[in-house]
């Protein structure tokens, strides 16, 4: 596997159809955890997580694992990144407890919060000091211009690149380009359908490309509805494993 990259799914279930892919024994995350290296919490966006339930989790993977946790809904939607600074403390306290694990946090912002430089300057500043690793999924299309990459860039945060997007610059990454972050959905079928041997190819390639010029790079699968996400995230893992073998040139 291509150092710095990290391939998972958005939730650690383990689908029947490829229950045989992964060890027998053990939790589902321990099982998970011995096939990918990366996994999304998505459950942190609903509720709160005690901070032994997230020392539990570290404790159940390799040293290598990493979990990347999206921001809770109370700070992104009900909020609206305003005045959320003891929301922001709450939740460091509570996933802090992953300790290294911990990769990026995860900010998804709903689809009606347009862009303000004023809004976004202060809410990027407060989660960069509680934070070291920030990526943002905008969902409105005003984030998507010139100033609003300015803002990501200076706080040094990612901007999630998406499928399905909602402009075409949403497909690729953007923001601060230390870190490239995609999250998939499926296509054609939101949620439900895979991507396609050709699609999963194109998307290794890029992440090779990525991870040869020294970012950091996470592909999380949310296609969760019929387990398509699992078999995705193996077959993409599989083919970043391969691909430096395959571009090696061939000695005579």
């Amino acid at each position: 596997m291509v150092g710095g990259s990290f391939v998972g799914t958005a939730s650690w279930a383990i689908p029947k159809q490829h229950s045989s892919c992964f060890p027998a024994e053990g939790s589902h995350l321990a099982r998970y955890a011995q096939q990918l290296r990366a996994v999304e919490i998505n459950s942190s966006f609903y509720r709160p997580h005690r901070p032994a339930t997230y020392r539990r989790w570290a404790a159940t993977v390799p040293g290598d694992f990493r979990f990347s946790v999206k921001v809770p809904k109370s700070i992104t939607h009900e909020f609206k990144l305003v005045g959320a600074e003891e929301l922001l403390d709450r939740f460091r306290e509570e996933v802090s407890e992953l300790g290294p694990a911990l990769g990026p946090v995860l900010v998804q912002l709903p689809p009606s919060l347009a862009f303000s430089a004023g809004v976004a300057d202060h809410f990027f500043g407060a989660i960069r000091r509680r934070f070291d690793s920030v990526v943002c999924e905008p969902r409105h299309r005003t984030w998507f211009t010139d100033e609003a990459e300015k803002q990501l860039e200076k706080y040094e945060v990612a901007r999630v690149a998406a499928d399905p997007a909602i402009v075409p610059s949403a497909a690729s990454p953007g923001g601060w380009l230390g870190m490239t972050y995609r999250r998939l959905h499926g296509a054609p079928d939101v949620y439900r359908s895979a991507y396609s041997a050709d699609a999963i190819a194109g998307l290794a390639a890029q992440i090779c490309l990525d991870a040869k010029a020294g970012r950091q790079c996470w592909c999380i699968f949310d296609n969760t509805t019929l387990g398509e996400a699992t078999r995705n995230a193996l077959e993409l893992r599989e083919w970043i494993s391969l691909r430096p073998a395959y571009e090696s040139p061939q000695k005579d």
